[in-house]
This record gives C-alpha cells, structure tokens and sequence, in this order.
C-alpha cells in the first residue's frame, strides 16, 4: 500500500518503493495504468497527489465532472461511478527519487489476473511512455491507449495533452468506443 522500504543501512541505503491497491470495481470500463507513484502520492497514500501532476485535471473532462475541486475520497467515488479504475504496472522497484528513469529493480504487478476479473473492460490507458513500454507486455485481449504523461517532470502543457486524454471518455459510454490512438 505505498510502501517505502530503505534497504541497507544508514542515509546511504537503497529506497524500494511498491505501489498501491487497485481502485477496481465490476463495472471498471477504462483502466488507468501509471508506472510507479512518486514521492509526494506515497508520502500522502493517494494516487496522484503531486499538486503539480495534471492528471485529475487531465482526465475531467472525459467524466464531465471537475476532479481537482472534490477531496480525494470523493476523486476515487467519482472515477468508480464513472467506470474508470486505477493502478500501477510496477508493483516494486528501487527508486531515488520520482523520475520514471530512475526506476531499476522493478516487480511488475499481476495486471493481466486483474483484467480477467473486470468483465466490462474496454480500455487499458498507460499514462505516460514509461507504463506504455513495461505494461504492453502484460496486457492480452484488450485494446490499449498510450496517454501522454500526467507527471509535472513529463514538460508538454495540458492543452497539448489534452486531446489524447479525452478519448478515454468514449470507451466510458453505451456507444462502441471509437479509438484515437492505440500502442
């Protein structure tokens, strides 16, 4: 659950860093994959908690609803009610700091057992290139999008961003999806 781990001794020691639960339901259409929370989400134990990281304003729109305004408890309602769920492709890895590059050692976690359990699935999203390279492997038999990263390190403004990241809201609805984009 965010578990940060100092492997070694002292100051000096190796950081391993796991990601969190995934926030799932049986009505789970869009899964969200990132690559590993960063600091600030495992310091607070929430998904995205940069106040600098754009997702939750990147993904409003697709849901019609604006995300940054709600507490984080009533985000993650929001998401489920929406058919959207989240997790990380990484399960643990070592990790100063949290840039993406920086990530070596890493576990994956069991996506594909997870996909099999979510009966009304259409999309698996990878936000970000990183998610995109390591989940493609451990994705089967659903079709896939690459987002462009939600992180404050990744430098590309919404407005670019933004266009990619609202074509999840037609994989949400009861009319077939219409990819944009697929990996």
């Amino acid at each position: 659950m965010g578990v940060v781990e100092r492997l070694g001794g002292g100051a000096g020691g190796v950081i391993r860093k796991a990601s969190f639960p995934p926030i799932v339901d049986m009505s789970t259409r869009v899964l969200i994959l990132g690559s590993l929370p960063g600091d600030a989400s495992l310091a607070a134990g929430h998904y995205y908690a940069h106040p600098q990281n754009q997702f939750w304003r990147l993904l409003s729109p697709a849901i019609g609803v604006d995300l940054p305004a709600l507490a984080y408890d009533e985000r993650l309602a929001t998401l489920r009610a929406a058919g959207i769920g989240l997790w990380d492709v990484v399960a643990s890895a070592t990790r100063p700091g949290s840039s993406d590059a920086a990530i070596r050692d890493a576990t994956a976690n069991d996506v594909a057992a997870l996909i099999a359990t979510l009966p009304e699935l259409r999309l698996v999203a990878f936000n970000g290139g990183t998610a995109a390279k390591a989940g493609r492997a451990l994705v089967r038999g659903v079709e896939t999008l690459a987002l462009p990263s939600s992180s404050p390190l990744h430098t590309v403004g919404v407005a670019a961003k933004k266009p990619a990241w609202d074509a999840i809201g037609a994989y949400l609805s009861d009319r077939p999806a219409r990819p944009t984009a697929t990996c």
